[in-house]
């Protein structure tokens, strides 16, 4: 048994339950690890997913509750299988063999403890990939500071400068200070970004922003906050956002992007100093979203 989970305080909400004891918290997750699939990831970010592709590795669970997941299923509806530390090193292994270019945590958040035992028994058996922390953004200072010297790069989300935005989407207090104090944290662990030779990212921070529909104000000031505090970064800003799972319902996020909203954030993106990133390119069509990232 982990001592973190026994006043367990890894996330934001601080629910402070012994998930030990069988207590479950605002994420769901219990003492033992849940994954609900690990797989080869073609789609991410150029530097991210290579020509080999991405060792993902799907956590069930989540601390936020976005009510327009694309994979609520395993974030919300908690689909997937639970597995030991033992298991989740030997996945790694597994991915490694497949070729890939790194290991990639999904929604990681709810594990720290169980993943860092994970990767130090992994890498006394071998395994030498990057790890990548994909993350919502909605992290404490603390835990992160916990994987200081386990993840080699960070793919944090920054979905929201508007609190209020936040709170009614994804049932979050305060996102926007947290995620950026974490972020500061991310970036201050990997320090400049590092490549190999084949163009791979080793080490370093991409920050993704999911553009939503009728909120471009919330975008705009997002990317200022970058620009303005971590300008060496790495960005990623994205287009495929669809209403699905309850976002169906919710008048102002009930349709995709238009091409003049997007248009107004790239515009936006081209006045910053922002000089690293991705964008990720819609469609000629406004129902099109295709996964060829540019800058």
């Amino acid at each position: 048994m982990l001592k973190e989970l026994e006043n367990c305080t890894l996330c934001p909400h601080k629910c402070s339950i012994n998930r030990n004891g069988g207590q479950i918290g605002r994420c769901k997750s219990k003492d033992t690890v849940k994954i609900a699939l690990y797989s080869t990831h073609n789609f991410e970010e150029p530097c991210i997913s290579g020509k080999k592709g991405s060792g993902t590795v799907f956590f069930s669970n989540c601390n936020m509750n976005c009510v327009f997941c694309q994979n609520y299923e395993i974030s919300q509806q908690g689909k997937g299988k639970e597995i030991t530390i033992e298991d989740l090193a030997k996945i790694f292994l597994i991915q490694q063999s497949k070729n890939v270019e790194n290991i990639n945590l999904v929604t990681p958040t709810s594990y720290v403890p169980q993943i860092i035992e994970a990767i130090k028994i992994a890498r006394k058996n071998g395994l030498n990939l990057p790890i990548v922390y994909n993350t919502n953004g909605y992290e404490n200072v603390e835990t992160i500071k916990m994987l200081d010297g386990y993840i080699d790069i960070y793919l944090p989300d920054l979905k929201y400068s508007d609190d209020n935005l936040a709170k009614r989407l994804s049932k979050v207090d305060n996102y926007f200070e947290i995620a950026t104090e974490a972020i500061k944290e991310m970036k201050k662990q990997v320090g400049k970004t590092e490549f190999n030779e084949n163009g791979i990212m080793k080490k370093g921070i991409i920050i993704r922003h999911l553009v939503l529909p009728n909120h471009i104000l919330n975008s705009r000031r997002v990317l200022r906050w970058i620009n303005d505090n971590i300008p060496d970064s790495y960005v990623s800003v994205m287009a495929q956002y669809f209403p699905t799972y309850k976002a169906k319902e919710i008048e102002d996020i009930n349709r995709k992007l238009t091409k003049k909203e997007y248009q107004e954030i790239e515009n936006y993106l081209y006045r910053l100093n922002l000089e690293n990133g991705y964008i990720q390119e819609l469609g000629e069509h406004e129902e099109e979203y295709v996964p060829k990232w540019e800058w």
